[in-house]
């Protein structure tokens, strides 16, 4: 039996990493269940036992993505720790620099932020990872709000807007990153940027 269901999920895998290679060659919208089945050497059938259509391949692929990153945020959260602040700057600082060295995510990064439309069967999609991005949202301001309540910055800042600015220059320089790879370096560029804005929210 367990033999049988690691197998099960290693096709499951397998088709998962099946539909980021034909996502990304082919486009999100101009692939079919018939070209990723043939990538991961699987059967249509096999890519029914896991998944009722592309769409659900796709959101699948989302969570593998987002899942851990979340999760990596919130349990930051639960530990006590001296400054909240450097906490979540050394998270995020960590979460860019891996990403650096991470093909398998920039590609998966480029299908969601770059090459998908979202538009016809993928809107329900949108809508399923905008409430993602606002729990990162209200974890990302869970830790600002915690630094205020502990004297770590002022008590006139304001969690919204430190929050606000800390997605608009994470979700701009992964974009930015995927666009020209020449240009950014994640790994040098990224903790310099992370340590000017953080810097920032110290001062406010």
């Amino acid at each position: 039996m367990r033999r049988t269901k690691e197998e099960a999920e290693n096709t499951r895998q397998a088709i998962l990493d099946a539909a980021v290679t034909v996502f990304s060659d082919r486009g999100v919208a101009k692939s079919t269940l018939e070209n990723i089945a043939r990538e991961a050497k699987v059967t249509r059938g096999a890519i029914y036992w896991h998944f009722a259509n592309k769409v659900e391949i796709f959101d699948a692929l989302h969570d593998h993505l987002h899942s851990p990153f979340i999760q990596r945020i919130l349990e930051g959260l639960e530990v006590e720790h001296a400054d909240p602040v450097g906490q979540l700057q050394k998270i995020c600082t960590e979460i860019l620099t891996e990403l650096h060295e991470e093909p398998q995510t920039q590609k998966l990064l480029t299908l969601f932020l770059l090459k998908c439309d979202y538009s016809g069967e993928f809107a329900d999609s949108k809508a399923k990872f905008l409430a993602k991005k606002r729990r990162t949202y209200d974890a990302f301001a869970a830790y600002f709000t915690k630094a205020i309540e502990g004297n770590y910055i002022s008590a006139k800042a304001d969690p919204h807007l430190l929050t606000l600015a800390l997605q608009s220059l994470f979700h701009g320089l992964v974009v930015e990153f995927l666009e020209d790879p020449v240009t950014i370096n994640l790994q040098q560029d990224g903790p310099r940027l992370m340590a000017m804005l953080f810097a920032s929210f110290r001062h406010y």
